[in-house]
């Protein structure tokens, strides 16, 4: 079937990635360098001009930020008003979409290389390998990234950098990220091989035990996604199948609309997306796209025309597709939405990395004296600056949130707070916004906020309310505390947009009254005209 598109709107030029859909929004890359967003019914919100050609990925994070190249080695960061944030030279384009983290790092690939950044733009860390990415950085069970490089090494590399690299017995086709930090490989020829565990051990289709034995496909894989204990397979033949792991076997088989698909010189598209969540399976190709329940039934199928992109299935049932043509197209698919856990943003993540709080592992052996203290706060300014954080920032956030919450010294406190906010992961902001409730000192309620500012996301809206609380009428009095509300103010409405931004702008009024101090009154007006 062809379904009739719900609208289309023009677009100026070629899609050239796979549209990113996000809280009832399509955002995407076009050949001209532009990247546009639409909403559910078509309205366009803004129009991003990169000023140059662009690499065809485009990832968005929870807060509707989006993260693109340009062909030159310009990483950009637009915010979900359309308004560029940050950009950073990586030497080279991307060579597959960023993958966002749990507490909003970013893992960037680009040839030979990834580079792992905080949500507002500092350098974490820096791995470079011998050959290139045979299949793409995913997101795994842990909040990790999974990979292949061309010489059949397969990775698992932590959220701090740590990596453990294995060699598969043949070059990967497809990773999947399974229980027990375990990972999936799916070959070309169709065989299959479970890859590492705790104790690192190994199983393939041609293992001794006869109960360990996985299945061979019936054709080699295009794409796989996980849920729970199964497997989703597309396969290079146009049909899908479930696997369930613990039982080694495939549960279902059937066709989806490539298998059906009868152009493109009679040959599938070998290039495929999947979806599996609480609703069905999801395959998407250049061709068209296709729905199963959990047990197999096909629900429907689509075939899509003059496409240059895979096309993308939001959470509303909403299919977007871009073709030669210059327009976007979008189809109502389903009438089923995805009923996930969502606050004011997107969905929430699926774990923490423990950054937010003190870990006990590290706090035994935390230095007590002074001079200890100020030396390893100097150690950690310097590391941060160089992008050189990795396997310490556990350690390193462990001894920060103790010192900015202890019996220290106030510059201490201040240092640890302001470096906490380089580190800029958002699992603290609970912690800096009740450092920001507690304190009395105005040095350092001003440090808890700035610090807030300096990460840019609070997508729980915590600080933000907290904020609203401290400059309402009779609270909050102290200049240097209210300059800095504003300054986070203006941070974290630049950086995520609305909805926080319509409780900032509150915010930022009431501190341009003519009730506030001269100074305070003219950092707002500034951070005001900054979000116009």
């Amino acid at each position: 079937m062809t379904a009739d598109p719900a609208w289309r709107q023009a677009l100026g030029g070629i899609v050239i990635s796979l549209p990113s859909v996000q809280v009832q929004s399509v955002v995407v890359a076009l050949d001209g360098g532009n990247i546009k967003a639409f909403s559910i019914s078509g309205t366009q919100l803004w129009n991003y001009s990169a000023r140059g050609r662009i690499s065809p990925f485009v990832t968005r994070s929870r807060e509707g930020t989006s993260y693109l190249s340009r062909t030159t080695g310009i990483l950009i960061a637009v915010n979900r008003s359309g308004r560029e944030l940050w950009r950073r030279n990586i030497g080279s384009p991307l060579c597959a979409k960023v993958i966002t983290g749990w507490d909003g790092r970013l893992f960037v690939p680009t040839d030979k290389k990834i580079f792992c950044y905080t949500a507002s733009g500092n350098l974490l860390w820096t791995k470079t390998f011998e050959s290139s990415f045979s299949a793409p950085p995913k997101l795994d069970r842990s909040g990790g990234i999974i990979f292949s490089l061309e010489n059949n090494e397969v990775y698992s590399i932590d959220p701090f950098g740590n990596a453990v690299v294995r060699v598969a017995s043949k070059k990967p086709a497809v990773l999947l990220s399974i229980e027990q930090q375990q990972i999936l490989a799916l070959y070309a020829d169709g065989t299959m091989e479970i890859i590492g565990s705790m104790d690192d051990w190994f199983i393939s289709a041609q293992a001794e035990t006869q109960s360990s034995i996985l299945p061979n496909l019936p054709a080699g894989p295009s794409s796989a996604v996980g849920r729970g204990n199964n497997a989703a397979v597309t396969l290079t033949n146009g049909k899908v199948i479930l696997l369930s792991l613990p039982e080694r076997k495939i549960l279902w088989e059937n066709d989806s609309h490539i298998r059906e698909f009868s152009g493109n010189n009679g040959k599938p598209e070998t290039e495929t997306e999947m979806l599996f969540d609480e609703r069905g399976i999801y395959v998407l190709s250049r061709d068209g796209a296709s729905g199963f329940s959990h047990d197999g039934k096909r629900l429907w199928f689509t075939f899509l025309q003059n496409t240059t992109a895979i096309p993308a299935f939001d959470e509303d049932g909403m299919l977007y597709s871009g073709g030669r043509d210059w327009i976007l197209y979008s189809y109502k698919m389903e009438g089923r939405s995805l009923s996930q856990k969502n606050d004011i943003y997107g969905p929430l993540p699926e774990g923490s990395y423990g950054t937010g709080s003190p870990q006990s592992i590290y706090t035994r052996n935390l230095p007590t004296s002074e001079y200890d203290i100020r030396k390893k706060l100097e150690q950690i300014q310097n590391e941060i600056n160089a992008g050189r954080v990795g396997a310490n920032e556990p350690e390193w956030s462990t001894f920060l949130l103790t010192v900015s919450s202890s019996q220290q010294p106030i510059q201490f406190k201040i240092n640890a707070l302001n470096l906490l906010g380089k580190l800029g992961s958002r699992e603290t902001i609970p912690w800096l916004t009740n450092i920001f409730r507690r304190e009395n000192e105005p040095l350092i309620k001003a440090a808890a906020a700035s610090a807030i500012g300096a990460i840019g996301v609070d997508p729980e809206g915590i600080a933000i309310q907290t904020f609203l609380y401290s400059v309402m009428p009779g609270n909050l009095r102290d200049e240097q505390v209210l300059i800095a509300i504003s300054s986070a103010t203006g941070e974290l409405c630049r950086f995520s947009g609305p909805p926080l931004s319509g409780t900032g702008i509150k915010i930022l009024n009431l501190l341009s009254e003519s009730s506030q101090p001269f100074i305070v009154r003219s950092n707002a007006n500034r951070e005001l005209a900054s979000l116009k």
